[in-house]
């Protein structure tokens, strides 16, 4: 069951929402539990208890991490490497072991056969929770959830359990004890949802059907200005696919009293990739920042261990996204653009124009959305081939003009949308109105705004046919 869907917007969530505020306080988190249970069952119920395990496997960790931390460190340190260890092993065995087997047998030459299992959905994000809150016990930063109940309920809930926003445990320690009735923070959720649920259907899967078009034709097909067309929208389609699935778990989160961390900060209008990795994927990023990069020295260690702690710490990011060598290469494409800016790129590309500081940017992530988005290496190779003019296709053609004239409109939404200038504008033209205006403005026309998006989310999805979400499977 995904947030995009008929059955969840109509019966699921209204569902929950009753049984949720009607219960008991000292209920609300077994109910929340059972459902959130009961919603991932719907899609993995073979899985559902490989969750409960690592939620287990935390919880007794965490207690005797906290028994030793300060009595016998040795001890603690034992008990983590033990967490880390499950942990990382559960997350390596079903997303890896067939990548593993593979690549060996290509090195070696052997002839094992690949173990097919399916990947649990949402794997990459709770293992990476637990191990936030061993971590953190071992530090110091959190004290233990002695009630198992509520570690549970860290672990699988549901709003962000399968596909984030990564949410530490520290963020929501207090609110999984107490949590209180907010009028203002429901309503925010019930906004920020609808901004969500509109980004990922109206939006993500429109500009998706131009790109899985593009993509199903054949290279020879392709004229270059296709070729371009095909990756910006690709790159469109996984930014709002993945912002908009974010936003709903932010405003779910506020629905049942939860402050989940933002996800995402428009950013497509990074003048960098350094300040574009601090907008894209945020809880991803500054996990691996707090529990990767800085552990293993950060920058404080000269510049040679520097370069290979991002080295290092890229290459594992994009091995997160998949089991496949291209996203390894499409991390390391991120390493080796954030290690030059560091050695003195950044500081000459801020010398420059803004436009020209936009250019650099977008150009180096529509290269990168090359390497993401096709497994076969080869095949992405010749993807880019053709968008540089080196396999002697055209330039354009008439499906080029065909595929711009027609989704023209379309991508001027998606331009303006991807940039933070409706939030300006509400913010600078209208509050300079008259009271009346903004009077008007505030009770009738967002209120008429958040309705009309949550109508037309529910007419496509009506009719849809094509209702993807391209993070299921990290």
């Amino acid at each position: 069951m995904v947030f995009s869907s008929l059955t969840f917007l109509f019966f699921f969530l209204p569902i929950t929402l009753f049984i949720y505020y009607v219960s008991p306080k000292k209920m609300k988190n077994i109910v929340l539990l059972i459902v959130s249970l009961f919603f991932y069952a719907w899609g993995e119920p073979i899985y559902i208890a490989l969750m409960i395990f690592s939620a287990c496997v935390d919880y007794f960790h965490g207690l005797f991490i906290h028994k030793y931390r300060l009595k016998n460190r040795l001890k603690a340190k034992v008990v983590l490497i033990s967490s880390l260890i499950v942990n990382i092993g559960i997350l390596t065995f079903f997303k890896y072991a067939d990548f593993l087997i593979d690549s060996v047998n290509v090195l070696l030459g052997t002839g094992m056969d690949p173990l097919h299992l399916s990947l649990p959905i949402g794997i990459s994000f709770y293992t990476f929770q637990t191990m936030s809150y061993s971590i953190d016990i071992y530090r110091g930063q959190v004290l233990p959830q002695k009630n198992p109940i509520a570690l549970a309920l860290y672990v699988s809930l549901f709003p962000q359990l399968i596909a984030g926003p990564i949410v530490r445990y520290q963020t929501i320690a207090e609110e999984l004890q107490r949590r209180e009735w907010n009028p203002s923070q429901f309503s925010d959720g019930i906004k920020i949802f609808i901004i969500g649920l509109g980004k990922k259907v109206l939006l993500a899967n429109n500009i998706g059907l131009l790109w899985n078009d593009i993509q199903n034709q054949s290279p020879t097909e392709l004229s270059v200005l296709t070729a371009w067309l095909g990756i910006i929208a690709f790159s469109l389609q996984i930014y709002f696919d993945f912002s908009g699935y974010s936003d709903m778990a932010v405003g779910l989160g506020k629905m049942f009293g939860f402050n989940f961390p933002r996800n995402f900060h428009y950013p497509y209008i990074s003048k960098s990739v350094t300040e574009f990795w601090r907008r894209w994927h945020i809880s991803l990023g500054t996990w691996f920042r707090d529990y990767v990069y800085i552990p293993l020295g950060g920058s404080r260690k000269g510049k040679l261990l520097n370069y290979r702690n991002l080295f290092i710490v890229w290459g594992i990011t994009g091995l997160w996204h998949g089991a496949s060598w291209n996203f390894v290469l499409w991390g390391l494409y991120f390493g080796v653009l954030i290690a030059i800016e560091k050695a003195g790129w950044l500081n000459i590309i801020r010398k420059m124009n803004p436009v020209f500081q936009h250019a650099y940017l977008l150009f180096v992530i529509l290269i990168s959305w090359v390497l993401f988005v096709f497994e076969d290496f080869m095949a992405g190779l010749e993807y880019a081939k053709i968008m540089f003019g080196l396999s002697m296709n055209n330039l354009y053609d008439a499906q080029f003009l065909y595929y711009f004239y027609t989704h023209i409109v379309l991508l001027i939404i998606l331009l303006i949308a991807s940039t933070p200038a409706l939030f300006t504008f509400r913010h600078t033209y209208i509050s300079k109105q008259s009271k009346t205006i903004i009077s008007f403005v505030e009770h009738v026309g967002i209120p008429s705004y958040y309705l009309w998006i949550l109508l037309l989310s529910t007419a496509y999805l009506v009719d849809a046919s094509y209702n993807p979400f391209l993070y299921f499977r990290f």
